[in-house]
């Protein structure tokens, strides 16, 4: 592996909704680019934000950081500046991994039920990656028909899933904040393990105030409720703050 000090940014690989991940001189390791967009309805709904990538790069770096150290790997391995990082170079499956505590989004409205009724045991559901699609919702035989994953990968995605899922609840439960829900992409390494990739931050999880009941992520911009950048500073305010994660 190439010296971490000596890592160059080569060429775009790919750009999504919220972030570029680029080639560099080191074939197992990339480069990813926070940019300053917010996209909601599967990019139908598109904005440029100042400070919005900034802010989610600093908050997926420490909750990465965090994980690691309580014994799930991922492919975070350092914070360059203030929008970029390096991650290890992984094959990302396809799915979306989305972990519900309270029903809220899709889930309340396929089964209108109250809004944030908590569930007592996690819901682990999964949604095939495909923007042409609108990602839509799928299940395991679905999954090893389209040879997507197999059953033990399944299994193993559930796990690590699981897993991020209790911590994610401690550090979020240390800020007065309830986990909703959130989604995780996985990712195989080059030695074929399954490991945790993508991002973690206000995009990718629902947070609510314990006190207020405001949601504290990108629910502002999807209902149109305010500011969406001060919001996410205040996450990354109070993740500072948590004793461990900084």
């Amino acid at each position: 592996m190439t010296d971490i000090n000596h890592i160059e940014k080569k060429d775009l690989l790919y750009k999504g909704k919220a972030k570029e991940m680029f080639t560099t001189n080191d074939p197992d390791i990339m480069w990813v680019h926070y940019m300053d967009q917010v996209t909601a309805f599967n990019g139908k709904k598109k904005v440029q934000m100042a400070g919005k990538g900034q802010t989610n790069c600093e908050i997926s770096a420490l909750i990465f950081t965090d994980l690691a150290k309580h014994g799930i790997e991922n492919h975070f391995i350092k914070q360059l500046d203030a929008n970029n990082q390096l991650v290890k170079r992984v094959t990302i499956i396809p799915l979306e991994t989305v972990v519900r505590n309270f029903a809220s989004g899709s889930f309340e409205k396929r089964f209108a039920v109250k809004h944030l009724m908590k569930f007592e045991k996690p819901i682990t559901e999964f949604y095939y990656k495909s923007d042409e699609l609108d990602d839509p919702f799928i299940n395991d035989f679905e999954v090893e028909a389209l040879k997507i994953a197999t059953e033990d990968q399944m299994n193993q995605i559930r796990a690590i899933a699981l897993k991020v899922n209790d911590r994610l609840k401690e550090i979020f439960g240390k800020m007065n904040i309830d986990l909703v829900d959130f989604k995780v992409e996985i990712g195989i390494d080059k030695d074929g393990q399954l490991i945790l990739a993508d991002e973690i931050s206000p995009d990718s999880c629902r947070l609510v105030d314990r006190d207020t009941q405001k949601s504290l992520d990108k629910d502002v911009f999807r209902k149109g409720l305010g500011a969406l950048v001060p919001v996410y500073k205040e996450i990354l305010g109070r993740l500072e703050k948590v004793e461990g994660v900084n």
